[in-house]
């Protein structure tokens, strides 16, 4: 989890949620690959890795990303069954009335508890949904306490997860991915090669996890945004609760400062026209 402290390089981990990790060191992504049958990827690194994107352009107007991830973790159906909210209808109708485009990323077993919900986000153009993982498990060792997924392991997880978004209605899944954490490594990246995923990572890290400040997240999300940004927040009552009141004070205030709200696709399709 991110503590609530203007920081945008550690984050520290909840039992319940795992909302992010650490954001990479500033490094260019790889250029955009042309996909006119389907969405805007990034081009494999060496070997075929799988390509990691973490902003979008700096020098192409204030666009900026806001995402969400949709945690559950493969151990926590008992909770919601129990009554923990583990969804947050009340952000999502935020969005909407604010007409805020946003990226979603799912976890498979957050699909399978809220099926309904996944497949209205689903069909929504407003919404993109992306992928993150099936179990919320960590794709590295020592990531804030997550368990852990091994290398064999992987790829399954990943697949998995789109076949669940797939199960619930989720007619057109992006090709992104997003590690649990944020954690991942040449390992990690290698495992899931040839998957046709982009991993998509963040420049800005919201601190909504278990946040009870709205005001100190609002602050951080606001000191943080840059031309082409990808923030990270969160779309789970349980473990972000201030979550909705934050988009309703940074948005307005974002486009008072020019900025225009993107889905990550947008950020990525511009990867290779320049930074």
């Amino acid at each position: 989890m991110i503590p609530r402290v203007r920081c945008i390089t550690v984050c520290v981990l909840g039992a319940a949620l795992t909302a992010c990790g650490t954001a990479g060191a500033g490094r260019p992504a790889p250029a955009a690959s042309p996909s006119p049958a389907g969405p805007p990827v990034l081009a494999p690194g060496p070997g075929g890795l799988t390509p990691v994107f973490e902003h979008g352009p700096r020098t192409r107007g204030k666009t900026v990303a806001l995402t969400f991830d949709a945690d559950m973790t493969a151990d926590q159906g008992p909770r919601a069954a129990s009554g923990e909210h583990f969804d947050n209808p009340g952000l999502i109708g935020a969005l909407r009335t604010l007409k805020v485009p946003a990226t979603v990323f799912m976890t498979g077993r957050w699909a399978d508890q809220y099926p309904a919900e996944a497949r209205d986000l689903g069909h929504d153009p407003q919404f993109e949904v992306a992928n993150h993982s099936w179990s919320h498990y960590a794709f590295t060792a020592d990531c804030y306490g997550l368990p852990t997924v091994d290398a064999d392991g992987m790829r399954a997880d990943v697949q998995r997860a789109y076949t669940s978004l797939r199960t619930a209605g989720v007619p057109k899944a992006m090709p992104y991915f997003r590690f649990p954490g944020g954690c991942y490594d040449q390992r990690a990246l290698r495992a899931l090669s040839g998957l046709g995923v982009t991993a998509v990572q963040w420049d800005v890290v919201s601190g909504d996890a278990f946040a009870t400040d709205a005001d100190a997240v609002v602050e951080q999300v606001l000191d943080g945004v840059k031309p082409g940004s990808v923030v990270v927040m969160h779309c789970t009552r349980s473990a972000a609760p201030t979550t909705e009141r934050v988009v309703r004070t940074v948005v307005p205030e974002l486009r008072r400062r020019g900025y225009r709200f993107v889905k990550v696709s947008e950020l990525i399709g511009q990867a290779g026209k320049g930074r």
